[in-house]
């Protein structure tokens, strides 16, 4: 008979911890993660935001000069949702901003944004300089 109580398991190691089987290859670290380049949507909405907040207007007030609605704008905000250029149109000129002033912002920060992560992973390698700016819809 056992000594073990009733209903408890029993673990049995097949090897001891930390061994390795006998022609195993050395462990490798898992590779580092690597860092996800910003989405659009979210430089769009980081901008609007900043510019709203900037301006020490609510949500409400740019909604509804906008003519969208206070829900739909906050999750463009928080790039949440993927608006359209009309919306986005609409978004910047209740901040007194055209179309065209939101983008370069937001294609300033992904520009910031994505320089330091390539000088992260190219350091020393000469690459393409991008000073346009390209939109897909």
């Amino acid at each position: 008979m056992s000594n073990q109580p009733p209903n408890e398991a029993r673990v049995i190691p097949l090897r001891p911890h930390g061994t390795r089987p006998a022609g195993a290859p050395p462990r490798q670290a898992p590779p580092a993660p690597t860092a996800k380049e910003p989405l659009w949507r979210d430089l769009v909405g980081d901008v609007l935001r900043r510019e709203r907040l900037a301006q020490e207007r609510t949500l409400k007030d740019v909604a509804d000069e906008a003519r969208i609605s206070m829900p739909y704008l906050s999750e463009v905000e928080r790039g949440r949702k993927e608006a359209s250029s009309e919306v986005l149109a609409a978004a910047a000129h209740a901040l007194g901003l055209d179309l065209g002033d939101l983008l370069t912002r937001a294609h300033g920060e992904l520009t910031r944004l994505t320089s330091r992560h390539a000088a992260g992973h190219r350091r020393g390698v000469a690459g393409p300089s991008h000073d346009g700016m390209c939109l897909a819809a």
